[in-house]
């Protein structure tokens, strides 16, 4: 029911071998040499709940063979070299609650389709380091529906993925790191579309995702304000927007995500003070460097020393400096004036 092995040096091509997997739980073959593309009929097992195959040199397309699965909780083909097109198919799966597609050639838009029910059960979803380009769809993040559930702090001992057959881990980048967690948390949200072309705005329905704790939007092209709704993401510890396009100033509402620890908005095109309530404090330098026009601690450029270079003059207009001069041509004339007539005055 269970077949693990992970981190070995296997080698080669996968062969189908027919109903070999009938009856299996959890298959684990990660981080090996296997290369070549995933046959068709490999993945047609019914009872597979965990398939885990990335860190691999995996080549191809997904197999669709993988709606079949409708058991699925976790799967992770991370780290290969899969060239494909966003799986929507896998909307089939009720029961998906990890989906890791990472570091592959994954291409092209998010496109899903308009059933409502569509990934209910999904906590993680890595999307990083692939080429997947165009704006992020609003019907997407209205269909997370296990994301938009808010922790309620119930007592009691912790639910992981797996629980009831195999308890499941899984590899995420987290607060900047590459973490490797040995269980998953049933609590635990994710998205990650990292280092990827997407661009446009940034949805706000992404704050109706209230269970998030990782978020990380960087290396896109996103423009345009970051989302006042941000500030509605409570339970969010992780923050990433660094090295897009975004602008305007860092919303205030930002300050009342008590639980974030990290923070990098850095390399973008935000101006204004930075603010400094709450966890706004605790932030480095790194967190805002690569904006020119921001201002205000942590770092040392002071707020009143940005925009004070004088405006440059219309075309119909005479220059500051002509005004000064002229200024200054006046009041001379006025001094040498009243000197000579009290110069008169004396003399009399």
């Amino acid at each position: 029911m269970v077949l693990v092995l992970r981190a070995n040096r296997f080698y080669g091509p996968i062969k189908h071998v027919k109903n070999c997997f009938q009856d299996l739980d959890v298959l684990d073959i990660a981080f090996n040499n296997f290369s070549g593309q995933l046959p068709i009929e490999f993945f047609q097992a019914p009872q597979l709940r965990s398939l885990k195959i990335g860190g691999n040199k995996l080549k191809g397309k997904l197999p669709r063979s993988l709606a079949h699965c409708k058991k699925l909780e976790v799967l992770d083909v991370g780290k290969n070299m899969i060239q494909d097109t966003f799986p929507f198919w896998l909307v089939k799966l009720p029961s998906l609650k990890v989906l890791v597609l990472r570091a592959n050639r994954f291409y092209g838009p998010i496109k899903i389709s308009e059933d409502e029910n569509a990934f209910l059960e999904l906590h993680i979803l890595d999307l990083a380091s692939n080429n997947f380009s165009g704006e992020l769809p609003v019907g997407f993040f209205q269909s997370l529906k296990a994301m938009k559930m808010m922790i309620d702090g119930k007592k009691g001992k912790p639910d992981y993925i797996g629980d009831d057959y195999y308890q499941d881990s899984v590899t995420i980048v987290n607060k900047g790191f590459e973490l490797f967690y040995q269980k998953i948390l049933t609590i635990f949200a994710c998205l990650d579309f990292s280092n990827n072309s997407f661009h446009g705005k940034i949805p706000e329905e992404i704050q109706n995702l209230k269970s998030l704790k990782v978020l990380n939007l960087s290396y896109n092209s996103f423009l345009g304000p970051i989302p006042l709704a941000l500030g509605n993401l409570t339970q969010l510890e992780s923050l990433d927007l660094s090295q897009n396009k975004l602008s305007g100033k860092i919303p205030l509402q930002l300050t009342s995500l008590t639980f974030l620890a990290v923070l990098n908005l850095s390399y973008n095109q935000l101006e204004g003070t930075i603010p400094q309530s709450y966890q706004f404090g605790t932030f480095s330098n790194d967190s805002f460097k690569g904006n020119p026009r921001l201002c205000g601690p942590p770092l040392t450029k002071k707020c009143n020393e940005v925009g004070l270079g004088m405006p440059p003059p219309k075309e119909d207009q005479d220059s500051w400096v002509d005004v000064l001069n002229e200024m200054g041509n006046k009041w001379m004339d006025r001094f040498t004036w009243n000197r000579n007539k009290k110069w008169r005055r004396s003399s009399r």
